[in-house]
């Protein structure tokens, strides 16, 4: 994702800043908390669980961030930017890891035992919902500008 080859597929900062509902996400706000969410949760988090699983994690709120650091008002082409380098740097931190203890665990107060193996699926996954959601967001725009237009060709989102 990102400024590279005329693009790369960014959507428009009109369509980016669309929320199906109040209190939903629009796509901009997804990229931003992804972006976020590589730096201060998931890659945080398995570093500290690998190096010492007893250290108490510094807490995150999705939601508040969202308000506090604006991320309905910023440039959906920047925040994919930001995205993609914040990625970049965790593939490459994890490409770095030779012999880590993938059973190491941490004692979440409210989740259990979270292995560091555990961890690092759950950021996978993370990934591919909010990439669901991206997906929704598309499928609901393209539903509210059809007007009269039949979408029955394509399927249905539940068939996906």
């Amino acid at each position: 994702a990102g400024g590279r080859g005329g693009g790369g597929g960014r959507c428009p900062a009109g369509p980016a800043r669309w929320r199906p509902a109040a209190g939903a996400w629009s796509i901009v706000e997804i990229v931003c908390h992804l972006a976020d969410e590589e730096v201060e949760d998931f890659r945080a988090r398995l570093r500290s669980t690998l190096e010492d699983p007893a250290r108490v994690w510094a807490p995150i709120d999705p939601e508040g961030a969202a308000r506090e650091r604006g991320y309905q008002g910023r440039d959906v082409g920047a925040a994919m930017d930001g995205f993609a380098r914040e990625r970049a740097a965790s593939v490459a931190w994890l490409r770095s890891l030779r012999g880590a203890e993938w059973g190491r665990a941490y004692a979440h107060p409210t989740l259990g035992t979270i292995s560091a193996a555990s961890l690092l699926a759950s950021w996978s996954v993370h990934d591919a919902l909010h990439l669901r959601q991206i997906a929704k967001r598309l499928y609901e725009m393209t539903l509210r500008d059809a007007g009269d237009a039949s979408v029955a060709y394509a399927g249905g989102w539940s068939d996906v």
